[in-house]
């Protein structure tokens, strides 16, 4: 393909020709591996471990950190101490990841860790984690290592890796640009954990009574599931018999309730035939029927929108004139602990039938089920558009990261 005017193809793809295309080593004033051996772990302390683990997608991951204690500190960082502005890069498990070197904690590197200390007056230190990144450098490491991220690089490849280099000031301004657009995205994450924080604790409130929506005053009752809804296992046709498959009947498995985001299920993976249907024991059920799993997730549930079947793994809920199936799926979020509790077997865990039939649950009028049940749904709608508009932004920076880090878009 023919370039375009003013660009150059290099090691890393195509870059503007006013570019330098170096090494992390030439970029960095200090390119650091790790000891090569686990330090001592302790409960807790004021030194943390960075592990392969602790690093994902440019962040800095606390989950699972581990500790050592103060000697053991100074000495995995007796090369480098690695501080605000250094950014971290694993060699293996999986290969490049980065994340930058958090600012309140004194951290040193794990097994299988590298870090790099971006030279000031050459390279910017969130341009650099931007360019780690992106993917063009990302596909050049693969190739160094064979074309995949469960593959192993040397302390060459990554002290040797090639990156693209404009200018201090549309490095700077670049990495501008992608810091505004993660400052966005985090403030997305905090709002909507702190929107799922708030829904947690009004379901806590209205699905137990003790707080009641305006206009009711009526007495709750304990009722036991199998008496206020009909309870359905599921069936599997027999796989060697084609005829009994790719029908237009949808065909649920555990794998479509916890593969799907959202309260309802509008399509599943496989669908069997009326002939199957007839040659097995699964049911086909109406929409708005609860499909809750009975083992392996146990607990785990959704609403059909459209007449469905399913396999072993469910005990179905088909509601009866008592309750409300948007309330109860509510209510029965609440109860995956309890449903595990009472689950038994040798080989998994399953919840019988009769065993979620006397499952109790406490029960308003239908009327006012139904007002809660559209103050969680509200509820659930906005958490829902939050997390959309969480995706649009995630694919707005992935698309200006390509953009801005090939130069094909210029901020200078």
């Amino acid at each position: 393909m023919e370039l375009k005017p003013g660009y150059k193809r290099t090691e890393v793809g195509v870059v503007p020709e006013d570019w330098d295309v170096v090494t992390a080593s030439d970029a960095c004033e200090l390119v650091v591996d790790c000891k090569n051996r686990t330090p001592p772990v302790v409960n807790h302390s004021d030194y943390a471990v960075v592990r392969t683990p602790n690093v994902r997608n440019g962040q800095f991951v606390v989950e699972d950190l581990r500790f050592t204690d103060e000697n053991s500190y100074r000495e995995w960082t007796a090369r480098a101490v690695p501080q605000n502005g250094d950014i971290m890069i694993t060699r293996e498990a999986p290969l490049g990841e980065v994340c930058a070197v958090p600012a309140d904690r004194k951290v040193c590197l794990g097994q299988r860790m590298m870090l790099y200390r971006p030279s000031l007056s050459r390279t910017n230190s969130s341009y650099l984690l931007y360019s780690l990144m992106s993917l063009p450098v990302r596909a050049n490491l693969l190739r160094k290592i064979g074309g995949s991220t469960v593959g192993h690089a040397k302390v060459d490849d990554i002290r040797f890796l090639q990156l693209p280099l404009p200018s201090l000031s549309e490095q700077r301004s670049i990495a501008t640009s992608l810091s505004d657009v993660d400052a966005l995205l985090s403030s997305l994450d905090q709002l909507i954990a702190k929107k799922r924080d708030i829904k947690q604790a009004t379901m806590q409130q209205l699905l137990t009574g003790k707080q009641r929506l305006p206009g009711f005053s009526g007495e709750w009752e304990t009722k036991f599931l199998g008496d206020v809804t009909q309870i359905v296992s599921g069936g599997t046709p027999k796989t060697s018999i084609s005829e009994y498959w790719d029908g237009g009947i949808p065909w649920c498995t555990p794998t479509d309730i916890t593969s799907r985001p959202g309260k309802y299920l509008r399509e599943t993976a496989r669908t069997i035939s009326s002939q199957g249907l007839a040659a097995s024991s699964a049911t086909l059920l109406p929409a708005g029927s609860l499909l809750l799993c009975s083992r392996a997730t146990i607990g785990e549930l959704k609403i059909s929108t459209t007449p469905v079947s399913t396999n072993q793994g469910f005990k179905a809920l088909i509601c009866g004139s008592a309750v409300n199936n948007e309330f109860l799926y509510y209510v029965l979020l609440t109860m995956k602990a309890a449903m595990v509790e009472r689950a038994s077997g040798s080989t998994f865990l399953e919840i019988s039938k009769g065993d979620t039939s006397r499952l109790a649950i406490y029960l308003p009028q239908l009327d006012e089920q139904v007002a809660i049940a559209s103050v969680l749904s509200d509820m659930d709608v906005e958490i829902t558009e939050l997390e959309q508009k969480r995706e649009k932004t995630r694919a707005l920076k992935q698309g200006m990261m390509q953009e801005l880090l090939t130069g094909r878009i210029r901020l200078v």
